[in-house]
């Protein structure tokens, strides 16, 4: 079996294309043939070393968080998922390892694929999904008729977050580059703005909530949006936002929290076409790490890169 694994943390030319040993499935773990995997800003982080507390220092490491499959084994405890079921989950940040031809992920982390959605289509989901819906259900506790704006509309948790908005019943206006504005207005935004050329004045106290999900908007910017009792949301803060974050009310930082119930409940809404990702590249394993740092160092393709499996 072949992953793309690293044996120190670092940049794009620490991954490596290498055979491995997979482990047997422990405790409420199942082992899943992967089918496709999709890419990630926390999985360069990881490699680079930033969440170096939480993922720890034991190598080689393996790639990839977001996966859908096919369950091969299961080991004790496991009761929601048997063999032969068609799933779509996530790792932890400690295991990773979904860009490779089989895995070994918690129970809890992994739903039933509904037969609506391809499995590239189903491994776009989990930490886009979840940290959409932990941001506008969790944190902001959205309610119908409220209005949104999304700072960066069209990325991954952008464009997540728009469809959740949207399917909740709220308003959504957002940001994203000037020659993209057609395609963010054709997701049904009402208003939709340039954040090359950012102007907080005209928007100024509209939205109960503001979902950075690009993490450019100052502090003050974001606040000047909020009506009064409004919030900002945040994913990818700076240190010195997350102190500023930390130390105001009117903004909280927003991290996935894929629990089965959660996980479910995005896959539901994709499989009835409310939530839709668009996959901008889709490659083979032995492509990956080109198209991983690609990504990574230039920003492309303009939606998820997904690695597929025959």
């Amino acid at each position: 079996m072949k992953r793309i694994q690293y044996h120190r943390y670092g940049g794009p030319s620490t991954m490596q294309l290498e055979e491995f040993e997979l482990g047997e499935p422990r405790t409420g773990q199942v082992v899943v043939r992967t089918k496709a995997a999709s890419a990630n800003p926390i999985d360069w982080k990881i490699r680079n070393g930033m969440v170096k507390l939480m993922s720890g220092l034991r190598f080689p490491r393996g790639m990839g968080s977001d996966f859908s499959g096919v369950v091969e084994a299961v080991g004790p405890a496991v009761t929601r998922i048997k063999v032969g079921d068609e799933v779509v989950g996530t790792t932890t940040m400690k295991a990773s390892g979904a860009f490779a031809d089989r895995l070994v992920a918690d129970e809890k982390l992994v739903v039933l694929k509904p037969a609506a959605l391809t499995f590239a289509q189903a491994a776009t989901l989990p930490i886009v999904g979840t940290t959409a819906w932990c941001g506008l259900v969790d944190k902001a506790q959205l309610k119908p008729g409220q209005s949104v704006f999304v700072h960066g509309c069209l990325g991954g948790v952008g464009r997540a977050a728009v469809q959740l908005a949207m399917a909740l019943g709220a308003t959504v206006a957002g940001s994203c580059r000037g020659a993209a504005v057609e395609e963010a207005r054709a997701l049904g935004l009402q208003r939709v703005v340039d954040y090359q050329q950012f102007d907080t004045d005209p928007l100024e106290h509209q939205f109960d909530v503001v979902f950075d999900t690009a993490g450019t908007l100052s502090l003050k910017e974001g606040r000047a949006l909020l009506k009064p009792n409004g919030v900002v949301l945040d994913i990818s803060p700076s240190p010195l936002k997350l102190l500023g974050i930390m130390l105001s009310r009117k903004h909280s930082m927003v991290v996935a929290k894929p629990t089965p119930n959660v996980l479910a409940k995005v896959v539901d809404m994709a499989a009835t076409g409310k939530l839709l990702l668009r996959i901008g590249k889709t490659v083979s394993l032995p492509d990956a790490i080109s198209a991983l740092t690609a990504l990574e160092q230039k920003n492309t393709p303009k939606g998820k890169l997904v690695i597929t499996w025959n």
